[in-house]
């Protein structure tokens, strides 16, 4: 996904695979719930502003804001893939503003 987005939007195609990078290969059975996946309900805090979320993670063709289903190829989807209950990471927004999001909760949901 990140090398098909490197023309298309650049910055965060290189934050997504910077992510996958970093990540450790688990088996479906060593997945703990607390960690946030694809198609996982997590509940985040804004630390800059404090208002709590709740979304959805998922491929761009599912987006939908209305719904709650956000893109991992969207700087906060990015920012929240692979964090667990607890972390926070320090994320730009689409406008350059840098926020700090922790996680609240992940709530795992139907797997593909």
């Amino acid at each position: 996904m990140a090398r098909a987005a490197q023309n298309r939007l650049p910055d965060l195609a290189s934050e997504l695979a910077a992510e996958v990078g970093r990540a450790y290969v688990l088996g479906r059975d060593e997945i703990a719930n607390q960690f946030v996946g694809m198609n996982d309900d997590v509940e985040f805090r804004d630390d800059t502003t404090g208002r709590a979320r709740r979304v959805t993670l998922v491929y761009p063709d599912e987006a939908d804001i209305s719904q709650g289903k956000i893109s991992v190829m969207t700087p906060v989807g990015t920012a929240l893939i692979g964090l667990r209950t607890g972390h926070s990471i320090t994320w730009e927004t689409p406008l350059g503003e840098t926020r700090q999001l922790t996680v609240i909760s992940v709530r795992k949901l139907h797997r593909r």
